[in-house]
C-alpha cells in the first residue's frame, strides 16, 4: 500500500492513465484519417497524411504499453476480454495493420488507382478503429455474461454489436473526428484549412447530439453507470467540467482558436474517461448472468508483490514515454510543408 492506496487501485489508475493517453494521441490520428476522403485534391491528401506522418507510430506505443500493463496488472480481465471480444479485437488488429501500410505504401507508386486504393483503406481503417474502440468500451460499460469461472457465455459472432455499444462507437467516432479536425487545422493552411473549418462544424454538431442521446440512454437503460456520481454530490464536479469542456469546443472553433480547441477536445476525452473510471471502480465488468461473477480490480489482479514490482517499472518507464512524445511533437510543430521526403 502506498499513500493509503492499495496496489490494485494504483494499477487501475496506471492502466487508466495509459489508455487515456492513447485515446487522446491516437484519437486525433484516427479522426484525421476519417476525414481523408473528404479531401479531393492530391496535395490536400498528402498534407493531411504528413500532418500525422511523424507521430502516428509513436502514438501507438501507448496502446502497446497500455495492453502490456493490463496483462501484467489484471491478467484475468485481459484473458476474459480477449476471449469475449475476440472478433472486434481481431478486426482492430487487421485495420491497424492496413492503416499503417496505407500510410507507408501510398506514395510508393504514382498510379492514380494505386493511391486511391490506399486512400480508401486509410480512411476506412481509421473510421473502423475509432468505432471499434467505442464498441468494446460500450460492451464493458453495460456488463457482459461472465460465469463463475470468469468465462464468457455470450451469443454469436456479432453479439458485440448491441445498440448501446453501437451508440458508444458512433459517439467515439464523432469525438475523434472533431479531435482530428482540430489537429489538422493546427497543421494546415490555405484551401485545406478553410475546408476543415466547415467540416469541423458538422463533426461538432454530430458529437454533441450523439453525446446527449448516449447520456439519456445511459441514464434510462444502464443506470448503474451513474450511481456513484449521484450518490456523492462532490463528484458532480466531473460531469459539470465535462459539460464546460464540450461547450468550449464549438465556442473556440467559431473563433478559430483551434489550438485551444484541441486542448479542450483532449480534456473532454480525459474527463469522460475519468467518469467511466469512477463509475466502474472497483468492479471492472458486471456479470449480466444470474449467478455470474463480477470481475473486480481485486479478484482480477496479479499478486501484491508482482504489482509492487511492476508499479516501480511503470513509474520509470511511463515518464520516459511521455518525454519522448513531448520531444517528437516539439520537433515537428508548425504547419506542414511538402518536400521530396514527404509521403
Amino acid at each position: 500500500m502506498i499513500l493509503g492506496i492499495d496496489y490494485p487501485t494504483w494499477w487501475f489508475l496506471v492502466v487508466g492513465a495509459l489508455f487515456s493517453g492513447y485515446a487522446i494521441l491516437d484519437g486525433f490520428d484516427f479522426g484525421a484519417g476519417a476525414w481523408h476522403l473528404f479531401f479531393r485534391k492530391e496535395e490536400s491528401r498528402r498534407i493531411a497524411l504528413n500532418a500525422v506522418g511523424p507521430v502516428w507510430d509513436g502514438n501507438e506505443v501507448w496502446l502497446v504499453i497500455g495492453g502490456g500493463a493490463l496483462f501484467a496488472g489484471f491478467p484475468i480481465l485481459y484473458a476474459f476480454l480477449f476471449s469475449a471480444m475476440y472478433t472486434p479485437f481481431m478486426l482492430f488488429l487487421v485495420f491497424i495493420i492496413f492503416r499503417a501500410i496505407s500510410i507507408e505504401f501510398r506514395s510508393k507508386e504514382k498510379m492514380l488507382w494505386w493511391r486511391k486504393t490506399w486512400d480508401f483503406m486509410y480512411a476506412l481503417s481509421s473510421i473502423m478503429l475509432a468505432f471499434l474502440l467505442g464498441v468494446v468500451l460500450g460492451n464493458v460499460l453495460q456488463g457482459m455474461p461472465v460465469n463463475q469461472q470468469w468465462e464468457y457465455e455470450g451469443g454469436g459472432f456479432f453479439s458485440f454489436l448491441n445498440p448501446y455499444a453501437i451508440l458508444v462507437g458512433l459517439t467515439t467516432l464523432s469525438l475523434f473526428m472533431t479531435h482530428g479536425a482540430m489537429y489538422l487545422l493546427m497543421k494546415t493552411e490555405g484551401r485545406l484549412y478553410q475546408k476543415l473549418t466547415h467540416l469541423l462544424k458538422g463533426s461538432i454538431a454530430a458529437f454533441i447530439i450523439l453525446l446527449v442521446v448516449l447520456s439519456i440512454y445511459t441514464l434510462i437503460y444502464v443506470p448503474q453507470l451513474s450511481d456513484e456520481i449521484r450518490a456523492d454530490f462532490r463528484l458532480w464536479i466531473l460531469p459539470f467540467l465535462a459539460f464546460l469542456s464540450v461547450a468550449n469546443i464549438p465556442r473556440l472553433a467559431s473563433k478559430q482558436k483551434f489550438r485551444r480547441g484541441f486542448i479542450f477536445s483532449s480534456l473532454t476525452i480525459s474527463l469522460l474517461l475519468m467518469m467511466v473510471a469512477i463509475e466502474i471502480y472497483p468492479t471492472l465488468i458486471v456479470s449480466t448472468l444470474d449467478g455470474g461473477k463480477d470481475i473486480t480490480i481485486y479478484n482480477a489482479a496479479s499478486s501484491t508483490k508482482s504489482l509492487s514490482i511492476m508499479l516501480t517499472i511503470a513509474a520509470i518507464g511511463a515518464p520516459m514515454v511521455l518525454a519522448y512524445t513531448i520531444f517528437v511533437y516539439r520537433t515537428f510543430k508548425g504547419k506542414v510543408r511538402l518536400d521530396e521526403t514527404s509521403y
